[in-house]
């Protein structure tokens, strides 16, 4: 049963210097890192790809060259029969089922980001669509976020919205 590890919007060094712990031990704990664009920085995307045991991402509107160059629009691959791709942007909230369901016709999960506001919701055609919000930015939001879930046999378990503390200044 593979665990998966959803972030997004890291947005590093810019909006924090570094990952929280707590999401640091996440990483280390599971079995896919699915990471949905706006890094910002490469040493992120360095430090990801030694820690996790597998990495499955993409780049964002905020992520330059040199992060466009190692990351694809949009990464996809298979854990255990679930077929999953990662998006950065899906548009406004209006419609987005609709529209993810047929640009992704051929998947079963579509982690996103962006937004910086966690989605999980389910497109007619069975599509999940999750945004795991930001672990370093809440920009307003009450929390910053991650999500976790398992894979068992091309089937998404229950998917985990984690809410970490409040920064003080």
């Amino acid at each position: 049963m593979p665990s998966l590890l959803l972030i997004a919007d890291t947005h590093l060094p810019k909006r924090a210097k570094d990952l929280p712990a707590e999401v640091w031990a996440a990483v280390d704990a599971a079995d896919v890192v699915v990471h949905a664009g706006d890094w910002v920085d490469v040493p992120l995307l360095d430090a990801l790809e030694a820690r996790s045991a597998r990495l499955v991402a993409c780049y964002g509107n905020n992520d330059g060259q040199a992060l466009r160059a190692r990351l694809p629009e949009v990464g996809r691959a298979e854990v255990d029969g679930l077929r999953l791709a990662v998006v950065h942007e899906t548009g406004g909230p209006d419609g987005r089922e609709r529209r993810c369901a047929a640009a992704y016709d051929d998947v079963d999960v579509l982690v996103f980001g962006h937004s910086h506001i966690p989605w999980d919701t389910t497109a007619d055609t069975g599509l999940r669509l999750l945004n795991p919000g930001s672990p370093t930015d809440r920009r307003r939001q009450p929390h910053c976020t991650y999500m976790t879930t398992t894979v068992t046999g091309g089937r998404l378990g229950e998917v985990v919205l984690h809410r970490l503390p409040v920064r003080r200044p």
